[in-house]
C-alpha cells in the first residue's frame, strides 16, 4: 500500500491480546468496541525541519489554553489577542509551530489580522463562540497570517528569502485566532490549547510574505445560502488592482 502525500483516512480496531507469531495457530480476538478513524497526514508535502532547529531563537505565541470543547457535533472557537508589544522594531518569523492538542478534534485553526484601525478593550477582548461574536469581529476575519487545517504539517519553515512581520512599525496590533472542533463522537470534559507559535528569525529577510486568498468569505456578510435550495452558484471577482505589483494589502 502506498501512503499518500497529505490527509489520509486511518481506520484501525485492536483486541486486548498480542497474537503470538510463533503459533501458526495464533489467537487474533475480536475488538468489541475498541476501533475508530482518525485523519492524519502520514507522509508530508514537504520536508519539514526538526523542532530543535529554531530552538535558540525568541518566539511569540498566538493560542488559547485548556479550554473546554464542547460536547457538541461542531464548534467555532474565537479569540482576539494583542500583537506583542515588546519589540521596538519588527522582527521577521521564519517558522511556525503549530499546536493543536487534542488532535482528533481540530479539524482547523486560522489566525487573522485584525484590520489596523480596530479598536478593543486589552482589558476584555473578545472571545467565545464566534456565531455570537460575528460583530465584534467584523474589521478581523478577512486577512489570513497563518491556518492549519487536518493533513498540514506541525512545523512549516518559511522560504530563506522571506518572513513574515510582527512588532516594532508593523500595522496589525490584534490578531483572531479561530478553531473549529469537529467532535461528532460528542465527547465531553476533553480540554484544548491550540494555536501557533512563530519563530522569529535574527535578521530582517528580503521580503515580507503573506496569503492571498480568492473566493468568497464566510461570514454573514458574505457567502449566505438560501434555505430549501438543491443548487446554489457563487460568484467570485477579483479587481485588477488586486493582480498590481503596487497592491496595498488594506485599502
Amino acid at each position: 500500500m502506498e501512503f499518500q502525500s497529505g490527509t489520509n483516512n486511518l481506520i484501525f480496531a485492536y483486541g486486548l491480546v498480542d497474537p503470538d507469531p510463533c503459533k501458526l495457530d495464533g489467537d487474533i480476538t475480536y475488538h468489541e468496541g475498541r476501533r475508530g478513524s482518525r485523519i492524519l497526514p502520514l507522509r508530508s508535502y514537504a520536508n519539514p525541519p526538526p523542532e530543535d532547529k529554531f530552538a535558540r531563537l525568541d518566539y511569540v505565541e498566538f493560542r488559547f489554553n485548556n479550554y473546554l470543547i464542547p460536547a457538541a457535533d461542531t464548534t467555532y472557537y474565537c479569540e482576539v489577542q494583542k500583537a506583542p508589544t515588546n519589540y521596538s522594531t519588527k522582527r521577521h518569523a521564519i517558522g511556525i509551530l503549530i499546536e493543536p492538542a487534542n488532535r482528533g478534534l481540530v479539524h482547523h485553526v486560522l489566525l487573522y489580522e485584525c484590520h489596523p484601525t480596530s479598536k478593543f478593550d486589552d482589558n476584555n477582548l473578545p472571545h467565545g463562540l464566534c456565531d455570537t461574536l460575528y460583530l465584534e469581529l467584523a474589521m478581523c476575519t478577512t486577512n489570513i497570517a497563518t491556518v492549519w487545517a487536518v493533513g498540514g504539517d506541525e512545523i512549516v519553515e518559511f522560504p530563506q528569502e522571506a518572513g513574515y512581520p510582527i512588532g516594532g512599525d508593523f500595522e496589525i496590533k490584534y490578531y483572531l485566532i479561530q478553531a473549529h472542533y469537529s467532535n461528532p463522537q460528542i465527547v465531553s470534559n476533553h480540554h484544548g490549547s491550540t494555536g501557533f507559535r512563530f519563530y522569529l528569525g535574527e535578521e530582517l529577510r528580503q521580503h515580507e510574505l503573506g496569503y492571498l486568498s480568492f473566493g468568497t468569505e464566510t461570514s454573514p456578510f458574505a457567502l449566505a445560502i438560501p434555505p430549501h435550495m438543491d443548487k446554489f452558484v457563487v460568484d467570485s471577482y477579483c479587481r485588477a488592482s488586486a493582480t498590481q505589483v503596487s497592491y496595498e494589502l488594506y485599502s
